[in-house]
């Protein structure tokens, strides 16, 4: 069988250790060949291509990002696009693709499965929003840096007698921001699952003042103040329909200076969270994603999403992963007794 693999839309660490397990087992074990198609969907678009054998996977597992390339292409947004994708993988001889990625991805991987495409999904996505899966890889690392991010912060704030926002990403989902906030001890954490009183947020830095301490915000990126909308970047939207977030935590730095009468300064995060090299937990869960996905592909298993049950790897329909997101219950609101706004 010969089987492509690609990667799309935003990279995260544990991308590779995913494409080494799959390519690893599938040679060894199953005697496949493999072929990696570029740049996420753009690849079997244009029929965009690389090798991807034993010696194309050596070494990759510590590795951030992608060999293969990302990109957030929507074949369904181009004229003719499922039908070019389908004559590309006739061209390549191609039997079965593995798509890894998110909710975007993993949406195109769905519609194409209905379509008669053999795809089998493996979910990525640093934000851990997608169903069917209790985590995705990259979550634990992106979680862990921005937590040594908070740790730094900690000792500037109290330095200067400043407050720090720090703009973590999470555009509808606020686990990253959750996790990385109470782990670093923040004061406030914000997330898109609940909309905040500015004025309540300033009420909690100044008490936090007043004990002779810095107060520390984690505010996730789609954040919204009450009454209020999200901060855009620009208005552009991308092939999914998705605006460019970016600017909540300088907007509420401004506001809590003026409210407080004390310096706010903001840290964005941005893109260092995707980036770097996996965390132990990221490569294990990858690896264990590939050798899981490998095998559905070898058992004509299509049409199917690997996901973390508990402690195990299981198999569930490609649209209980990508049908709705996953977002941070109100319940966990009240076990972390996290401040929210009123």
């Amino acid at each position: 069988m010969r089987i492509g693999v690609l990667t799309g839309g935003g990279d995260c660490p544990g991308l590779n250790a995913v494409i080494r397990a799959v390519v690893r087992k599938g040679v060894t074990a199953y005697g496949h060949e493999f072929v990696g198609f570029r740049d996420g969907w753009k690849g079997p678009l244009e029929g965009l291509t690389k090798p991807l054998g034993i010696a194309e996977v050596r070494g990759i597992l510590p590795r951030g990002g992608t060999i293969l390339g990302s990109s957030r292409t929507n074949p369904f947004k181009i004229e003719n696009g499922v039908e070019r994708i389908k004559a590309n993988l006739a061209e390549q001889g191609v039997d079965a693709l593995v798509a890894i990625g998110g909710e975007d991805t993993l949406g195109v991987a769905t519609k194409l499965s209905e379509l008669g495409v053999n795809v089998v999904g493996v979910p990525k996505t640093i934000d851990n929003d997608l169903n069917g899966t209790d985590y995705t890889f990259g979550f634990d690392t992106a979680v862990n840096i921005a937590m040594e991010a908070i740790d730094r912060l900690h000792t500037t704030a109290e330095s200067h007698h400043r407050t720090l926002v720090v703009e973590v990403m999470g555009r509808h989902a606020g686990w990253i921001a959750l996790h990385a906030g109470l782990a670093g001890g923040a004061n406030v954490i914000l997330l898109p699952e609940r909309q905040f009183d500015v004025e309540q947020v300033a009420t909690y830095v100044t008490k936090r003042f007043q004990v002779e301490y810095a107060p520390i915000v984690v505010v996730a990126e789609g954040a919204q103040p009450l009454d209020g909308q999200m901060v855009l970047h620009n208005q552009e939207l991308d092939s999914f329909g998705h605006v460019r977030l970016g600017g909540i935590g300088q907007w509420l730095a401004e506001q809590l200076e003026e409210k407080t009468g004390k310096e706010a300064r903001t840290v964005v995060l941005g893109h260092i969270q995707r980036g770097g090299t996996p965390t132990a937990f990221d490569r294990v869960l990858s690896t264990r994603f590939g050798l899981q996905a490998i095998d559905a592909v070898h058992e004509g298993d299509f049409g199917k999403m690997v996901a973390l049950k508990g402690t195990d790897v299981v198999r569930i329909p490609l649209i209980e992963g990508t049908g709705e997101l996953k977002t941070v219950p109100i319940e966990r609101y009240e076990e972390a007794e996290v401040f929210f706004g009123s």
